[in-house]
């Protein structure tokens, strides 16, 4: 005899599961055999309802700067923070006590800290502004010692993590350099250098890297961007462990992107079933899907017929891109510092990213509709982390404190029109190191400006204020010491 799970649905049947995904009409299903328990429970968990009843839980704030990295651990019951302090947290976020807090080692700005999988939650890998990557290892006793791992020539934004392995990771960096590391020699390797196509001098320039994430279906495809229109995906297979290998497997970007000076990349995230999800700086975020990029050298990439199905969309260089359109994710703002990007639900059925207005968005991925902007801080939220097993999200940014959002509020949030969200005033921020960061964003701004034909005194503060710090950047021709010290220590959380 057949268990009662086995059976067929009727059609009557599977039509109201299709229409009611989630309550009743599932608990009925699951009730008389027709849905499995644990995909009712992850029905249930990826419910829209719980997106719309989110709310801040509670605020953990022991941090004395930006909190600049949030993650959990693989049970959920511990969440790590890093932050301008150069300390990293360990919190039982659900009564806000902190379990353990140490000096990350680092001299700048932590930028990332994870755990290591399988690890007992005893070993934490960081990156930070001042370009190392470390190795804490957590014991009996209150210390905590960190070992230098490696190094970049600039500093060091990100972190991935080798799904299920307790020793592989790796790093990317504003020198373009991806680094392999391997815990069971404590030795970091040189994999390749993310450069830039050949310019018409004949020369070539690495790509500041802002971010790296690896796809959890084939782990040895690696994504990275950063200063540059495109995101990259390596297969590790194919790269020497010299770092003398730099060409991609394959190429992410909008077609109307393409060759854009413009904007950069700050945030990629991998989904489970290995779309790519990719967040640009003064533009939009776009999920590609499987295997929908444009090959290793996308600008010959233009001259590929379309697969079918795909669409053809018209590039900035005038000519017809085929290939699959990527969905878009619009209503935030993302200009002033680097922003992550990631999806939330069990199998992440939504998009979410903070914004410069001091918000965090989450959209549906499916359809790319806007759901909810929740106030997450003062003035920019950075960084997003959902929870491994349930609707429960970390967020931070420039506030000293982190906020833990579950879905506990008795009515649902109200639909808002994304266009309809107001401006934040607040205290405006930079984050730009060098003068000519500072000209490319103003040049970004007026384009932004020529482009919806508007003249608004908010942008024209934005640019009087950028043109100011130019000058003021460009005069000092021998900085002092003192000058020399705050500029080291301000990273990517500097107000002005």
């Amino acid at each position: 005899m057949r268990r009662p799970w086995k059976h067929t649905a009727p059609a009557s049947t599977a039509a109201a599961a299709g229409m009611y995904r989630h309550g009743a009409a599932d608990l009925c299903l699951r009730e008389v055999g027709l849905l499995l328990p644990r995909r009712f429970a992850r029905r249930a968990a990826a419910s829209e309802d719980l997106v719309m009843r989110l709310q801040i839980h509670r605020k953990l704030n022991r941090h004395t700067g930006c909190v600049n990295t949030v993650g959990f651990n693989a049970d959920g019951d511990t969440l790590i923070s890093g932050s301008d302090d150069q300390m990293v947290m360990l919190w039982d976020w659900d009564t806000g006590a902190v379990k353990l807090q140490f000096h990350s080692g680092h001299s700048n700005n932590v930028f990332q800290a994870r755990f290591m999988p399988y690890t007992n939650d005893q070993t934490i890998v960081t990156c930070a502004a001042d370009g190392e990557v470390r190795l804490a290892k957590l014991g009996d006793g209150g210390d905590v010692p960190t070992t230098l791992l490696g190094e970049h020539d600039g500093r060091a934004h990100k972190l991935a993590i080798e799904p299920g392995s307790p020793y592989i990771f790796y790093s990317c960096g504003e020198d373009g350099l991806v680094q392999h590391f391997d815990l069971r020699t404590n030795t970091a390797s040189k994999l390749f250098l993310c450069k830039n196509s050949l310019s018409k001098s004949g020369l070539s320039s690495n790509i500041h890297l802002n971010a790296i994430t690896i796809d959890p279906r084939n782990p040895n495809l690696l994504a990275v961007g950063g200063s540059n229109c495109y995101a990259r995906v390596y297969d590790i297979r194919k790269y020497k462990w010299d770092g003398s290998s730099n060409y991609p497997y394959d190429c992410y970007c909008p077609p109307h992107l393409m060759d854009n000076r413009f904007v950069g990349i700050t945030g990629l995230a991998f989904s489970h079933q290995s779309e790519l999800l990719i967040s640009y700086n003064d533009e939009n975020i776009y999920l590609f899907p499987k295997n929908g990029g444009l090959g290793p050298d996308p600008k010959s990439s233009v001259k590929i017929e379309s697969n079918k199905g795909s669409k053809s969309t018209m590039a900035t260089s005038g000519e017809v891109v085929n290939g699959p359109a990527p969905l878009m994710y619009a209503g935030h703002r993302n200009c002033e510092t680097v922003k992550g990007v990631t999806f939330i639900g069990p199998n992440h059925e939504y998009v979410a990213s903070g914004s410069d207005c001091g918000r965090l968005f989450i959209w549906r991925k499916r359809d790319g509709k806007f759901l909810r902007a929740m106030e997450g801080d003062e003035c920019v939220v950075n960084c997003i982390e959902p929870h491994p097993h349930t609707m429960t999200i970390a967020s931070s940014g420039i506030d000293n404190d982190v906020k833990i959002w579950t879905p506990t509020a008795t009515e649902r949030a109200p639909v808002v029109n994304v266009e309809e969200l107001k401006p934040r005033k607040r205290t405006k921020l930079w984050h730009f190191s060098l003068p000519e960061e500072l000209i490319m964003h103003v040049l970004a701004s007026r384009r932004r400006r020529q482009a919806a034909g508007d003249d608004s005194s908010e942008d024209l503060e934005d640019s009087t204020g950028l043109l100011n710090l130019v000058l003021r950047a460009a005069e000092r021709d021998v900085p002092s010491d003192e000058d020399e010290e705050t500029s080291e220590d301000s990273g990517d959380c500097s107000l002005d």
